[in-house]
């Protein structure tokens, strides 16, 4: 009975070991350790059925494209992880947290672009980390800190890493390979391998490096080229397949014995394609810097900015760094920052920093020096006694000492803490009021800047610190205007000058009462009057002409006939007058009167017959045979 029963209880953990294998995986359980192999399965995700108590677990060859956190729960005894030629884009963060054993992880040959500081955490005990292969572009600093001392080995070539955690990379005490060939770093910095003791190979072939700066790990161990026949206490280096710029700064690697690994110079222009090893130290040349452009005398107020601008040519090219009129370098701060192009931006000056500040550009050939002088004109303060003493006297500049971290030197950017009102507006002035700045240093004074919406040029106003108010004039009429009031103040913190937006507003000024029309009004206006008045003065002209025209013609005619009716009407006058009078009283004819020979007068002067003749020819009312 006792023998049956073993039977049956062997044969039920058979079964349930048969279970625990992923279906088309090859499990091997070597005692104590247990090895699942799941290559070219088509798995799509990591198997859930996976024995928690695996030792090696490969997932190779498979179409698996995330990886969760439940995927590797509780596997404790998990030594050696191959995700290796997967299609893995995204890991999610503390995936590894449980795997505080595991020594060896193998991602290479996925599509993963970037590495977190979540994604390896929990891995105490890495040794080996591959990550080649890839499309990383950004590592972040944290990513290996977990296994910071422990690992010796990592592997990142192949990759779109422009750069590195170099930082991080300096703390690798125990890595012993370094692999970053085919990437695009073009910047190692100075002295980042000087404690990797162990360190027997690195790999920077194919990148973007124009130099190689000297490292104390170079030149205390061997250098070779090839890790067949280097002795194990030496450094195999390899930096071919880069655009070395073989000037001076490459001098001391040429200087080191090894074997020659057909590396060759991309510039200068005169040893470009030579070999590295083949070229003679005296071509290792550089050139001292050259100041080729600077600021001139610049001018700004007090509490304005200032940018002084310095460049130079050297090779290697010339760092740049400012000395102040003091004779102390110019160190970046909230209030002053010096660029790498050689630009000098201080943002709010003071009357201290007047003075000559010198360019320095410097390079391993040599230094430069240039000056640039800036002027800083004070602005006009309160001229009571109390306010000049609080007058802070000339001495060094403040642009040397850095700000307190969190003080904000120009806050004209943030919201303001009271708003600006208008009043009594008219057509050209507006009464602008503002509140007191609460909980700040003392004010040295209030500037008021407006400007048209139709003009961007703004207009400055200082006003006195007691002062809350300020009648603008010489305003135009129905125009748009944008004020703002800003507090110019003593920042307590960095007895810094500062400037704060007390408020703004926008306000409209009135209609002028009958103001005349705008310019290109009156200008269309007098045009049309000049038209439509020109058209009126030519017609009427034309209209004079045509009747004095007229006029004339009938002039003439008029004076023809009435001189006929004027002879006709005197002569029928006079011999009407002379037939009315009686024959018995002779009277004097008129001196214009004339007869025609037919007349005849009589003995007693009448004119009997002539009037008798004139009658008949009137009846007959022919005119024609009358001579005048």
């Amino acid at each position: 009975m006792g023998s049956a029963f073993f039977w049956i209880l062997a044969l039920t953990a058979g079964v349930a070991a048969a279970q625990i294998c992923p279906k088309r995986c090859l499990c091997q359980n070597l005692a104590p350790s247990l090895a699942i192999l799941c290559a070219k399965t088509g798995l799509l995700f990591v198997p859930s059925i996976i024995d928690r108590r695996t030792v090696e677990l490969r997932l190779t060859d498979n179409f698996i494209t995330v990886i969760r956190r439940r995927d590797f729960t509780n596997m404790t005894r998990l030594l050696h992880l191959t995700l290796s030629r997967n299609t893995i884009s995204h890991i999610t963060p503390f995936t590894f947290a449980d795997l505080r054993g595991l020594r060896a992880l193998h991602l290479d040959n996925n599509r993963i672009l970037s590495m977190g500081d979540e994604q390896l955490r929990g891995l105490h005990n890495l040794r080996h980390l591959i990550l080649s292969n890839n499309q990383l572009s950004a590592i972040s600093p944290g990513s290996f800190q977990d296994f910071v001392g422990t690992l010796e080995d990592l592997d990142l070539s192949y990759n779109n890493l422009e750069q590195i955690p170099w930082q991080t990379i300096s703390k690798l005490t125990n890595v012993n390979s370094l692999s970053l060939d085919h990437n695009l770093i073009d910047f190692v910095p100075g002295g980042v391998f000087t404690n990797l003791h162990k360190l027997a190979r690195l790999d920077m072939t194919s990148n973007k490096l124009r130099t190689i700066p000297p490292d104390p790990l170079f030149l205390r161990i061997p250098v070779y080229a090839k890790s067949k026949g280097s002795p194990l206490s030496s450094l195999v280096l390899g930096f071919g397949g880069n655009p070395l710029h073989c000037n001076c700064e490459l001098l001391w690697l040429r200087r080191l014995t090894r074997e020659d690994d057909l590396e060759t110079c991309a510039s200068p222009p005169s040893l470009l394609g030579k070999y590295f090893w083949s070229i003679s130290e005296e071509e290792f040349m550089c050139d001292p810097p050259v100041v080729t452009h600077r600021s001139g005398h610049t001018w700004v107020m007090e509490g304005e900015g200032a940018v002084l601008k310095c460049k130079a040519v050297g090779d290697p090219e010339p760092s740049i760094h400012w000395v102040s009129p003091e004779g102390k370098v110019v160190s970046n701060s909230s209030r002053a920052v010096s660029y790498e192009n050689g630009t000098l931006d201080i943002s709010v000056t003071t009357v201290r920093d007047s003075g000559s500040f010198a360019c320095i550009a410097s390079n391993t050939a040599g230094d430069a020096t240039a000056s640039v002088e800036l002027t800083v004109s004070p602005l006009p303060h309160p001229s009571n006694a109390s306010q000049r003493r609080l007058r802070p006297e000339r001495g060094p500049s403040d642009i040397l000492t850095p700000a307190k971290p969190g003080a904000s030197v120009n806050e004209s950017g943030g919201p303001p803490d009271r708003k600006v009102v208008t009043a009594q507006l008219s057509h050209n002035s507006a009464q602008v009021r503002w509140f007191g700045e609460r909980n700040k240093p003392r004010i040295r004074m209030y500037q008021v800047q407006y400007n048209s919406s139709s003009d961007d040029s703004p207009i400055y106003r200082m006003i006195p610190p007691g002062n809350r108010s300020f009648l603008v004039n010489d305003l135009a009429p129905g125009r748009e205007y944008d004020l703002c009031v800003l507090a110019v103040y003593d920042d307590g913190m960095t007895s810094l000058t500062a400037t704060r937006v007390v408020g703004c507003v926008q306000f409209s000024t009135r209609e002028e009462p009958g103001r005349c029309q705008p310019l290109h009004t009156q200008f269309l206006g007098g045009t049309m009057i000049i038209i439509i008045g020109g058209i009126i003065v030519a017609s009427v002209l034309v209209f004079i002409i045509i009747l004095m025209i007229r006029y004339k013609v009938y002039s003439g005619q008029e004076e023809g006939g009435k001189a006929g009716v004027s002879n006709v009407y005197s002569q029928t006058h006079a011999c009407a007058h002379a037939c009315a009078k009686p024959t018995g009283a002779p009277e004097e004819l008129p001196l214009n009167t004339h007869f025609t020979s037919e007349e005849k007068i009589s003995p007693s002067g009448s004119t009997e017959q002539g009037c008798e003749d004139f009658g008949k020819k009137r009846t007959s009312g022919d005119w024609t045979n009358i001579n005048i």
